[in-house]
């Protein structure tokens, strides 16, 4: 089976606008979140803001002009003298983008709506282009003049992960031979109140795998890969889906899709779990969620691979969540840390034991390392990344 491997990496979040400032805000165990109330106003609430600030789009059509595409275009700019040279090397039709999201440039649309709200029409830059699903996928090709597969994928807090997926797929085909794939999603009122409305928004820092967690903290960022069948610093050596089809927004109790995933990533990788040195928990901090994903990482996995759930760090991105966890167990496995696990210290009596590792502690040399990411709907994948340097 043709091997597909990681050329480049960039990442924007809570934790900087790239790879260096999130290495370092990881390994000194520093979250860097939010407390705002400028997307839920009266109530302040930890966010996972980026606060840095964004480069300007030089395309002239306003329906590129989004926080989305911009946020898309700093974390671009990190990796574009390496997909220029794809372009040039291969072609423009032979380089594909692969884009999940799940808010597109929503955040945009709200202003033009409330501005039309307030006087009864829109304003004139306003677009429906801006909060297209592809939007994202389609502003990268034309910032980058790339004519291969270009499309968005939007299966809420797994679409970053599935983007990769998606990539593999075109690369083993023989339809791309590099692609730029990974996930971006802004903030929005949308979706912090939207989260809030179905009571599963913490208010304070978030909590993974505690008997205190009660929600997540929304986030937003980029995370962008360049794949390629050129051997590179990371294979993306195993990658395992499933579908819970369960309940549109609880996952399934057992954790049996959940088990399914990870062990067809094994299974993909040609691994045992042993072969794992560390895993990126989907670890949103709900009450189910952690339930599940706790009970399916034991069966799989047993209690002694190092895990973490690096959401108080960057709150949960939703669309480029599972893109920008696989950066960072990327970044694991290239600068040989494992981020730690922000808690209170305190176990759920009624979660199995993980062993969640301890902030800046000793690492030994690994080379596998597995992200879980579990959506709404039951829409679950795990991606493992392989150091090859």
């Amino acid at each position: 089976m043709t091997r597909c491997y990681l050329n480049a990496l960039s990442m924007v979040s809570a934790l900087g606008a790239d790879c260096s400032a999130a290495s370092v805000s990881l390994t000194a165990g520093e979250p860097r979140l939010t407390v705002t109330d400028q997307f839920s106003p009266g109530t302040a609430m930890p966010l996972g803001l980026y606060t840095g600030a964004l480069p300007e789009i030089a395309l002239s059509e306003p329906y590129w002009h989004s926080r989305n595409n911009r946020m898309a275009l700093l974390a671009l700019n990190q990796i574009r003298e390496a997909a220029a040279e794809a372009r040039h090397r291969f072609g423009s039709h032979r380089v594909g983008v692969v884009i999940g999201t799940s808010t597109s440039g929503i955040s945009d649309s709200e202003a033009c709506l409330k501005h039309r709200a307030a006087t009864g029409g829109l304003p004139q830059e306003y677009h429906y282009r801006l909060q297209e699903m592809g939007a994202t996928a389609a502003f990268i090709a034309a910032e980058l003049k790339l004519t291969g597969p270009v499309y968005g994928i939007s299966t809420a807090c797994s679409s970053g992960a599935k983007a990769l997926a998606s990539a593999r797929r075109l690369l083993r085909a023989g339809v791309c031979d590099a692609v730029i794939a990974g996930g971006v999603d802004t903030l929005c009122h949308l979706t912090v109140q939207g989260f809030s409305s179905l009571e599963a928004v913490s208010h304070k820092r978030c909590n993974p795998f505690s008997t205190n967690r009660d929600g997540i903290n929304i986030g937003e960022g980029a995370g962008l890969c360049l794949l390629s069948r050129e051997e590179g610093p990371l294979e993306l050596a195993g990658i395992g889906e499933s579908s819970d089809a369960h309940h549109i927004s609880a996952p399934d109790p057992t954790g049996a899709g959940a088990m399914r995933c990870m062990q067809a990533a094994l299974d993909d990788a040609d691994i045992s779990p042993e072969a794992v040195g560390y895993i990126n928990l989907h670890g949103t901090a709900t009450e189910l969620n952690d339930q599940m994903e706790a009970h399916a990482v034991a069966e799989v996995f047993g209690s002694t691979v190092p895990c973490s759930s690096t959401k108080p760090f960057t709150g949960h991105t939703l669309g480029a969540a599972g893109a920008i966890e696989a950066v960072i167990c990327g970044l694991a496995l290239l600068d040989r840390f494992i981020p730690g696990h922000v808690w209170d210290g305190q176990p759920d009596p009624n979660l199995p034991p993980l062993n969640l590792a301890a902030l800046q502690s000793e690492v030994t040399d690994f080379d596998y390392a597995l992200s879980n990411s579990f959506a709404f709907g039951g829409n679950n994948i795990s991606v493992i990344l392989r150091r090859t340097t």
